[in-house]
């Protein structure tokens, strides 16, 4: 028995010793994708957009009930009571029963406004569709910002660590400077000051920081503990092709915005059709069937039970003469929508183009600066060599090291931001011709491993 009671207390300690082990161990970094499959199942936005597209789907079956048999059943059960009395006979107690029901057919045979209907609705389904596309596209555009915007704020957090860690050294090396008589108390007093605002700058990029989580959490619907970086590695794409112009006409016809705004006036051109079609006659084919039955009369001085049933069939013609204006008004109203959707249409061509060309333009800027960066590093980092080491020689004091320093610190977080804003400009670009989807998240994911 102590030899079993041993024996388990050594597989669970083992297997405590494995938790802990597993617990210690550091977060693994989640990728981009993975992220981004999340906030496709948990964005309110997204979500809501989906709901709103199911509902959307709704309007062709119901617009197509309008030329479908109507089958309708009614039916009474009714019971009287009273005291009745005819010419000079005496006054008498009676109760009669009545029930009655009836089944009517009614197919449309010629409905005009009916199938106009029914090609609106088409056309709703169709704005509907390209409302969703829309509003998936801008949760690719949401997310990569947000996640960009994390990842951008916790590079800053760490260059401010970096710069603040470089003017506590300077703080250290001016007092022991001082101390010793090589340095002067204004040297100290300087070094105390950067190093306050290197602390400053700190707090206001934990600041960012926060403020940047917060709008990944919302998308997410938790705050990833670690997420993978942009390689530094990484040669970042540029549009193809590189013609601004060819993008701009691309987009005018190709945009998302412009499809739905498109549908949209197709939708306002038939709901004219539909209200024009207002006053035209409507033709119906007709079927009843019904059962009369009651036990006696109150209108008749002999009470007696009777039953009956009818049957019919035919046409029925409606012609709408007058609706004192509404079907005028109606139309009216409807032309005049469409004319709204029409420059709404103008509206979303224009403001496409305009993305298009400073998408394209972002794209290309993004890659001078980062070129123009990469260049500034090199520089810095040479320039903290020389005044190192004109430090040793005396010909340079240790604050020109700190500034040499800053600027390296800048330019680096500087880059690391302009990277992905060029990453960004190129989404946008493909999202201004109606060309971005999942798997641009993913290709980019490539990058970020």
């Amino acid at each position: 028995m102590r030899v079993a009671g041993a024996r388990a207390a050594g597989q669970v300690a083992a297997v405590l010793a494995l938790a802990i082990a597993v617990a210690s161990l550091p977060a693994r970094a989640e990728s981009l994708l993975d992220v981004f499959k999340l906030a496709m199942d948990n964005d309110p936005v997204l979500q809501s957009a989906r709901h709103a597209f199911n509902a959307a789907r709704e309007k062709l079956p119901q617009a197509r009930a309008g030329l479908l048999p109507q089958v309708v059943a009614t039916g009474t059960n009714s019971r009287s009571h009273g005291f009745y009395n005819f010419a000079n006979t005496p006054e008498s107690e009676r109760e009669v029963a009545n029930w009655n029901w009836a089944l009517q057919l009614t197919q449309p045979l010629v409905r005009v406004q009916s199938w106009r209907a029914l090609s609106q609705a088409e056309a709703q389904q169709e704005l509907a569709q390209a409302q969703f596309a829309l509003a998936r596209q801008d949760m690719v555009l949401r997310f990569t910002q947000a996640y960009f915007d994390v990842e951008v704020a916790r590079q800053g957090i760490a260059a401010a660590q970096a710069q603040l860690r470089a003017t506590e050294e300077l703080v250290a090396q001016n007092k022991k400077g001082f101390t010793a008589g090589t340095n002067a108390i204004t040297e100290v007093y300087e070094a105390q000051s950067r190093h306050e605002l290197a602390r400053a700058q700190k707090v206001a990029a934990q600041t960012e920081l926060a403020a940047r989580e917060a709008d990944l959490e919302k998308l997410v619907g938790y705050l990833p503990a670690k997420l993978n970086p942009l390689r530094q590695d990484a040669t970042l794409p540029l549009p193809v092709p590189q013609d601004v112009q060819a993008w701009s006409d691309q987009a005018r016809q190709g945009a998302l915005q412009v499809r739905a705004q498109q549908a949209a006036v197709l939708v306002a051109q038939r709901e004219v059709a539909k209200n024009s079609a207002a006053h035209l006659p409507t033709l119906d084919l007709t079927a009843s069937y019904g059962r009369n039955a009651s036990t006696g009369s109150s209108s008749t001085p002999v009470d007696f039970s009777s039953s009956s049933q009818t049957g019919q069939f035919g046409i029925q013609l409606n012609i709408p003469i007058y609706a004192g204006g509404s079907i005028q008004s109606k139309v009216r109203e409807s032309l005049a929508q469409l004319e709204q959707a029409r420059s709404d249409l103008e509206a979303a061509q224009r403001a496409a183009v305009a993305l298009a060309r400073q998408s394209f333009n972002g794209v290309l800027n993004a890659q001078a600066q980062a070129q123009a960066l990469e260049a500034a590093i090199a520089s810095s980092e040479l320039a903290i060599k020389g005044n190192r080491a004109g430090v040793r020689l005396g010909t340079r004091i240790n604050i020109d090291v700190l500034n040499a320093e800053q600027q390296l610190f800048s330019a680096r977080r500087d880059l690391i931001k302009v990277r992905h804003e060029l990453l960004l400009s190129g989404l946008k670009l493909k999202a201004s011709v109606g060309e971005l989807s999942d798997a641009d998240v993913a290709e980019i994911d490539q990058w970020f491993r």
